[in-house]
């Protein structure tokens, strides 16, 4: 929960902007999905260890397996779905032309975004991938310039080397360490010296990360970032935030996020993860920046017309949506508890770096793969109902490192959260019966 002073200026801004709206009505229904919707629900059985996406088949039922079951979704937190009220709001969004700036709910949304930010203007994007795109083609403005990433940041390993591939930037990376930072001193020898010589690019850019996606939602510390801001003065760098989830780091940390943007000079907010819009990423920095931003959107074909009906879902998710992130966390951390007091111990779990709502844990049983624990998850087994009194299927990855993710989110209950922690028991329990040999 954020301290009471970001708590009370959240929710005066709100009011400001939405009245008497409760997030309450604004959730998507805790109610899992039926039979009919599972098929659609894709299993993670066959996906890159790298990855997190899957390249599986339907979870259609098999042999003497249940036609039905609870479906507890925790592969990401971009499978949240509008509540009624934010679809309420955006029916009635007022809109117009945003390439024309005259749209005024997409107008409304990024002051409000400037203001809770602390940056001077800010720019809403189609999604996280271009927002952070921009950033590098704002900040490096000339093509061979060098930006510093950590080699597991979300930008060099998910978004297809896009800053390479369209704006002609070359990447160096630092090595990420557990807590999603990097070591200061490797990262001021990555720095290159001596520009103009023709031998090397010109470094231009620091990205950080957080939360920190591949290190299970790890919260950068604030002296890590102040370090790291001071190093790019130091030298005339510029710092970028890949803030995807950086609601989360705020009420993790308990500061509004004011408080952590201050040692960045941009930041790429998503809307469409936790806070539960269905599009949208607020790019936030300098007003000069963001001018620059808007010609590179055109560009990159990101200019939306009357995006206010997507807007009217991203002042909802900003103003009502950011404290209840707090739930994620401690569901999060409910399943991580449960896995560590599976006995025998088949689960290896750092508690302490279950900061958030993402979850990377590893099994300690070899014959039983990431991937063979997600199948049975998400599968409805034999004998499951009579067990559970229902079937119950928990989607979630296998993830880098021989490791499984889960992700919590706006559409995972503390019920649900039981649900899925009665389903791991029960697999954890039959692939023991079926292994383990009596002594």
């Amino acid at each position: 929960m954020f301290v009471s002073g970001a708590s009370c200026y959240l929710k005066t801004l709100s009011s400001r902007v939405l009245g008497k709206v409760s997030y309450h009505g604004l959730l998507a229904s805790s109610k899992p999905l039926g039979a009919r919707d599972a098929p659609r629900v894709r299993s993670s059985v066959r996906g890159s260890v790298r990855g997190y996406r899957n390249t599986g088949k339907p979870l259609h039922p098999g042999p003497g397996q249940a036609a039905h079951g609870r479906v507890v979704d925790l592969r990401s937190d971009t499978v949240t779905k509008p509540g009624p009220a934010m679809r309420r709001a955006m029916a009635e969004a007022e809109v117009g032309d945003d390439v024309m700036g005259e749209d005024p709910s997409v107008n409304e949304l990024v002051q409000i975004a400037a203001d809770m930010f602390r940056m001077e203007a800010a720019l809403i994007v189609p999604s996280g991938t271009m927002s952070n795109l921009i950033a590098v083609m704002v900040h490096c403005r000339e093509r061979g310039d060098e930006m510093i990433v950590g080699d597991l940041s979300h930008v060099h390993i998910y978004e297809q080397g896009g800053s390479a591939q369209l704006a002609g930037v070359h990447a160096t990376t630092a090595t990420t360490l557990p807590d999603g930072s990097f070591d200061l001193d490797q990262l001021d020898s990555k720095i290159r010296h001596g520009y103009p010589d023709p031998h090397y690019p010109r470094t231009r850019l620091i990205c950080v990360e957080n939360t920190h996606n591949i290190k299970g939602g790890r919260v950068l510390p604030l002296t890590f970032l102040q370090e790291v801001r001071a190093l790019a003065d130091r030298f005339g760098l510029s710092v970028h935030m890949d803030g995807a989830r950086v609601m989360n780091a705020a009420v993790a940390l308990g500061v509004p996020p004011s408080t952590i943007l201050q040692h960045t000079h941009t930041v790429s907010v998503c809307l469409s993860k936790g806070l539960g819009a269905p599009v949208g990423t607020i790019l936030a920095g300098p007003r000069d920046f963001i001018s620059q931003a808007v010609r590179c959107r055109k560009a990159l074909g990101g200019g939306m017309r009357q995006a206010g009906i997507l807007a009217a879902a991203g002042k909802l998710a900003l103003l009502e949506m950011v404290e209840r992130l707090e739930e994620d966390h401690r569901n999060a951390k409910t399943f991580a508890q449960a896995l560590l007091d599976c006995d025998p111990p088949l689960f290896a779990v750092d508690l302490a770096a279950v900061e958030t709502n993402i979850l990377r844990f590893h099994l300690q049983e070899p014959s039983l793969s990431p991937a063979e624990f997600c199948d049975r998850m998400g599968q409805v087994c034999e004998g499951e109902e009579a067990a559970l009194g229902q079937g119950i299927q928990v989607l979630m990855y296998p993830y880098f490192g021989n490791s499984v993710r889960a992700v919590w989110h706006l559409g995972i209950s503390p019920e649900d959260t039981q649900l899925a922690v009665q389903k791991m028991q029960f697999v954890a329990s039959q692939f023991l019966n079926e292994n383990v040999r009596p002594q």
